[in-house]
């Protein structure tokens, strides 16, 4: 007689069911992932924020004065010099929100006025301005006038020959290259420029779009480098 599987009697399984203690545990593992997962959500909000003013919002690239530089200029592995003769790789700079004065030749007394303006309107930054260095690039072979001696401690300047000019920064059409104040983001893109001169009003409005940079890199831009 031939013997079939579907002769044998059927076994049965049982499996204990979880102690109360035990639901609880698993419960409260589950309601502790979901807890955490709406943390880091709440967290993220302010960054998902920034970038959505910052690139959606504004698209028309202009800004309470500030005009955004599309698309963005890299620094790439453009060099200077300091002003005792050592080379400097101009991206060793950065890691910080960068303002640039360039400086084409003799500074006048209407360029000297114009840096005086540039260092102000970094130090109207107040808490925010450790996030901010303000960099003068002289042309090749320039050397600051003495008068600007006590002025330019506060800033890094570095001379640097036309080729930076030309690849780094980006004037608007018609307009010469120190007829701007450039702003640097932290990766070293030149991405938003200021007229290089501005009465009260003026320096309001680029004080107001740096203060709107500031805020929408908050979050992964510290303080220094």
């Amino acid at each position: 007689m031939t013997h079939r599987i579907e002769d044998e009697p059927l076994g049965l399984v049982v499996h204990s069911l979880p102690s109360p203690q035990e639901a609880a545990s698993e419960r409260a593992v589950v309601n502790g992932r979901w807890k955490l997962l709406a943390i880091m959500l709440v967290c993220s909000l302010p960054v998902i924020a920034a970038y959505f003013a910052y690139f959606v919002v504004r698209p028309q690239g202009k800004g309470a004065l500030g005009e955004l530089i599309q698309p963005v200029r890299p620094v790439g592995a453009l060099q200077a010099t300091s002003l005792d003769g050592k080379p400097v790789a101009l991206e060793s700079l950065k890691r910080q929100w960068l303002l640039v004065s360039p400086m084409l030749s003799g500074c006048d007394a209407p360029c000297q006025q114009r840096l005086f303006l540039h260092h102000q309107l970094r130090e109207t930054l107040n808490k925010d301005r450790d996030r901010v260095d303000w960099i003068v690039l002289l042309a090749d072979g320039q050397t600051p006038p003495d008068s600007l001696q006590t002025l330019l401690k506060d800033a890094t300047v570095l001379r640097v020959q036309a080729s930076v000019f030309e690849q780094w920064l980006a004037p608007a059409a018609g307009k010469p290259t120190d007829g701007h104040i450039y702003v640097v983001d932290p990766l070293g893109n030149t991405m938003m420029r200021f007229p290089a001169s501005f009465d009260g009003a003026s320096a309001a409005k680029a004080r107001r779009d740096l203060d709107r940079l500031l805020k929408a890199s908050i979050n992964w831009d510290p303080p220094g480098r």
